[in-house]
């Protein structure tokens, strides 16, 4: 989670898509550089230990767009394939 977090700072799209399930991944991302990412809080995860397949992460990402400050809130859900952590989707935006 903070790794994709960490690329969403630098603008790093192909990241983003290597670590986003093939069962779910776009095609491309289009990315706003117009968006300054601030600070990402863990706010809960579910499973996601060292045993496990499946992962919950609930955050909160922090930005500035054009002078204004806001949050993105997700609960995202993730998978390990092959020992490495992949993106499937978000459970709820809120």
């Amino acid at each position: 989670m903070r790794s994709r977090y960490s690329a969403f700072v630098v603008l790093d799209a192909e990241y983003l898509l290597r670590t986003w399930h093939h069962t779910t991944q776009p095609s491309s991302l289009d990315l706003d550089g117009g968006i300054e990412w601030r600070r990402l809080d863990i706010v809960s995860t579910q499973r996601g230990g060292p045993l496990d397949a499946e992962g919950v992460v609930k955050f909160a990402a922090h930005f500035r767009h054009d002078g204004d400050r806001g949050v993105q809130r997700e609960t995202s859900r993730f998978v390990r394939e092959g020992g490495r952590w992949y993106y499937v989707d978000a459970l709820s935006l809120a």
